[in-house]
């Protein structure tokens, strides 16, 4: 298989573990044994178990391109957007990526996935099946149509000409309301989950007649002028020649705390009690403190360094406009390297614990307007500032001034202590350079 996984969203459903960073697919919550995986693990390891061959892209955004790097390694290719457009632009950059970058033939056909949903390897085994039907030719676009289990409102549904497993697409229908929506399930229909398979040639040259380009990095260099457009928009509702696998399989949406908690394999993750009056509720804890919950009933509470969340179960669908007055830094991060967590912040300094996996390093960088020091916790490893390499075991401790270009290298898993002083503290005073400067 050739899957493209798409890979957005803000950060806002899943407060206060996700983040602009972390989004809702990076977290941690599924069992896999006696560890947790997140949804972009767990996605990945169902695609492989399917088909150990298959060729996974993701497209996604920068900030969300090193905590994938952090969760699958080498594992998968990863189609970086410049900036963020929807999703037609995102499927036609990744599309001549694949092309120009992979060197796949235009001629294979590749299915397009959300990262995120909650299914069993039956989804996987059909988006095989998906794959197969577009390279058949029997259409230019192939979608995957869910079977409805209720008449949502939440979806959108693909009316089919017939009631058959593959079927020509009739109409396109926006999300209803019910007693709609329960009209269309009469007429066989299928909501639209956002999955379709097409041949890489036939996208691009549909995408050639919309947008001036010349391959991928030349698409790439002008990624930021080009329209904010859905692919459904663009593409999906101006084709003629299209077709609908209908699938019956388990499939959930996981978009907010309410349905996340239907599928968690545990009620609790991290240091969690609870009385036996509780009913219905799931805790997370990402601190190192306790949690004490006593008779709450259809609750999710969700405890992180950005925040304390509270909520009716059903109250937690609505809570992206208060999400949205609160300002606060992002204090837990995956990097490429490790993991970088702010334990403490204020006017002048800010203290950091950071994880580096062995064989990793930062990036050769330096800060105009802060000084910094790590006080190593554990492990050993390597730190270069301005050309000199220095060994560091646990307890060293070492200084970099505004204006040191520094990195560390891991020779073993580390855990450092950063702290940073300055005037002004920020993201944006950094400056990356490679290793021979």
């Amino acid at each position: 298989m050739n899957i493209i996984l798409l890979s957005g969203g803000s950060g806002k459903r899943l407060w206060p573990l996700s983040n602009d960073i972390r989004s809702k697919q990076f977290i941690k919550l599924f069992k896999n044994g006696d560890d947790y995986e997140s949804m972009v693990q767990r996605v990945y390891r169902q695609i492989t178990t399917v088909d150990p061959n298959a060729h996974v892209t993701i497209a996604t955004s920068k900030s969300q391109a090193s905590v994938i790097k952090n969760q699958l390694g080498e594992k998968v290719s990863i189609c970086v957007e410049p900036c963020r457009r929807d999703t037609f632009p995102a499927i036609v950059l990744a599309a001549a990526y694949l092309r120009d970058e992979l060197g796949i033939d235009a001629g294979e056909a590749v299915v397009v996935c959300p990262v995120d949903p909650y299914v069993d390897n039956t989804y996987y085994e059909a988006v095989d099946n998906l794959q197969l039907l577009a390279e058949q030719g029997g259409a230019n676009l192939t979608l995957m149509g869910v079977e409805p289990s209720s008449p949502s409102e939440k979806y959108g549904y693909i009316i089919p000409k017939n009631g058959e497993t593959v079927s020509p697409v009739s109409a396109f229908k926006e999300k209803p309301d019910a007693e709609t929506a329960q009209k269309y399930i009469g007429q066989h229909a299928l909501w639209n989950a956002g999955i379709f398979a097409f041949k890489i040639g036939y996208l691009l040259n549909k995408a050639h007649s919309l947008i001036e380009f010349e391959d991928y990095r030349d698409l790439y260099n002008k990624y930021d002028t080009l329209t904010k457009i859905s692919f459904d928009y663009a593409v999906v509702e101006k084709e003629p020649s299209i077709q609908v696998l209908r699938y019956s399989g388990s499939w959930k949406d996981v978009g907010t705390w309410n349905t996340m908690a239907e599928v968690m394999s545990e009620n609790t993750k991290g240091n969690v009690t609870l009385d036996r009056a509780c009913e219905n509720t799931q805790v997370i804890n990402e601190l190192d403190i306790p949690i004490l919950c006593m008779g709450c009933r259809n609750m999710v509470i969700a405890v992180s360094g950005d925040g304390i969340l509270v909520a009716d179960k059903e109250r937690s669908g609505y809570m992206k406009p208060y999400v949205d007055q609160i300002s606060t830094q992002v204090h837990y991060a995956e990097k490429s390297w490790g993991i970088y967590n702010v334990i403490d912040a204020q006017p002048g300094s800010m203290t950091v614990k950071v994880t580096l996996r062995q064989g990793n390093r930062m990036k050769y960088h330096s800060h105009e307007r802060r000084d910094e020091s790590w006080n190593v916790v554990s492990g050993f490893g390597r730190a270069i500032v301005d050309g000199m390499e220095y060994s560091l075991r646990t307890g060293d401790v070492i200084t970099m001034a505004a204006g040191c270009k520094h990195t560390l290298i891991a020779d073993t898993d580390m855990s450092v202590i950063e702290v940073q002083t300055g005037e002004e503290i920020s993201k944006a005073d950094k400056t990356v350079y490679s290793l021979e400067e």
